[in-house]
């Protein structure tokens, strides 16, 4: 029996759980999916149009499903999810996240601490440059896009399924947290900040990331251990805040090896 209708009582209750941005996701598109069910995620509820399941990679991801998907109308599907198109599936995921002590503690680790990115498209994309360039973690500190919202989860291109991510987190929280790592914290000062190139990046170390606006908060940035810029092309005043959080992170996968 497909959906047709929008009154339906479990979209409602759909609707209202995402509306609560508490621990449900919603993972929109087959890409999302299939990287839920490779990765073990709670599943509430799995949506699939028709037409979708008439599809081979349809027919092949619900087959992996634990129970029937729900089928529902196309346009009703796009009514619940945040894309323009949903490519025919919604997974309702059970995503609960957790303070700092959600990140595991490695000496050498790279960590990320992002100080009110409110974008949710830019969470992700941070997630996802972390996550390539081999960071131990993710920290989001309040005033940040929650990494459940779909936008961040769609732009992560998975990675928010994957690296461990803490919500919440107080910076300071964060460092007495790594203590005993000895981790020194990294900000990207483009006027007067040393060299990235030729800036020391050993031990364990904490990037920090500004909002997207003002930047880095003026105390953070005074008692970071690094001060670095990235050199840029002669007119050039700066790079997107995530753009230059991956310079930066790969540039420290690249000496690492």
């Amino acid at each position: 029996m497909v959906i047709r209708s929008s009154q339906n009582q479990k979209l409602k209750t759909i609707r209202r759980s995402l509306k609560s941005k508490g621990d449900l996701a919603p993972l929109e598109g087959p890409h999302l999916l299939d990287e839920a069910l490779r990765r073990g995620v709670a599943l509430e509820d799995v949506f699939m149009t028709p037409e979708f399941l008439a599809r081979d990679e349809g027919r092949a991801l619900h087959a992996r499903l634990s129970r029937p998907a729900i089928e529902v109308d196309q346009a009703l599907l796009r009514s619940l999810t945040d894309a323009d198109a949903p490519q025919g599936s919604l997974a309702i995921a059970r995503l609960p996240r957790h303070g700092v002590g959600a990140l595991p503690r490695r000496t050498d680790g790279i960590y990320v601490y992002a100080e009110r990115l409110q974008d949710p498209g830019n969470v992700g994309a941070l997630a996802r440059s972390a996550e390539a360039a081999g960071a131990v973690g993710l920290a989001l500190g309040p005033g940040s896009a929650h990494p459940n919202h779909p936008r961040a989860l769609r732009a992560s291109a998975g990675s928010l399924l994957r690296l461990p991510i803490a919500v919440q987190a107080d910076a300071a929280e964060l460092f007495a947290y790594l203590a005993d790592l000895a981790p020194r914290s990294i900000a990207l000062d483009p006027h007067t900040g040393d060299e990235l190139y030729s800036a020391p990046l050993t031990g364990t170390l904490v990037l920090l990331l500004g909002s997207e606006g003002p930047g880095l908060s003026p105390e953070l940035l005074a008692g970071a251990d690094l001060r670095l810029r990235i050199p840029l092309a002669a007119g050039v005043e700066s790079l997107n805040a995530t753009i230059a959080a991956a310079v930066v992170l790969f540039e420290i996968h690249r000496r690492r090896g």
